[in-house]
């Protein structure tokens, strides 16, 4: 603000601009922005995926899983033979150790009991096993 003198003889104002505020503004966005632009320019190395790495991922031809039936009573079907719970975890460890990716397919009667299917999920993860997937079946809509 420009200050002046109030006298009744001299009735002008003061022509000045006070620039005071606008360094102070000026000096608080310099502040800003040198603390600002290290952190804008800093980067992080990265390792990304390149296409061609992805596209032969994705032409491998999935492999056809483990199927694990359980019936009603709690009895063990791997494939087209019955098992037995101690057969079935040696086998699921000689097929991790073939193949880590192996994928285990469990299809339960829903009215089997749920200790007959943790068992054989706490078998599969003393084996290695890491992908487990549940076989469902769509209810007909009549």
């Amino acid at each position: 603000m420009a200050f002046g003198h109030f006298s009744d003889d001299e009735a002008h104002e003061s022509a000045e601009i006070n620039v005071t505020p606008l360094v102070d503004v000026m000096l608080v966005l310099l502040i800003v922005f040198m603390i600002t632009m290290p952190v804008l320019t800093h980067s992080i190395p990265l390792s990304l995926p390149t296409p061609q790495a992805t596209m032969a991922k994705q032409q491998k031809e999935p492999k056809a899983p483990l199927r694990l039936a359980i019936d009603i009573n709690g009895q063990f079907m791997l494939g087209d033979q019955a098992i037995t719970l101690a057969q079935l975890r040696s086998n699921l460890s000689a097929q991790v150790k073939n193949d880590p990716d192996v994928v285990l397919a469990i299809a339960a009667d829903k009215n089997v009991a749920y200790d007959s299917i943790a068992q054989v999920l706490a078998s599969a993860r003393e084996a290695g096993l890491v992908k487990v997937g549940f076989v469902t079946q769509e209810n007909e809509k009549n």
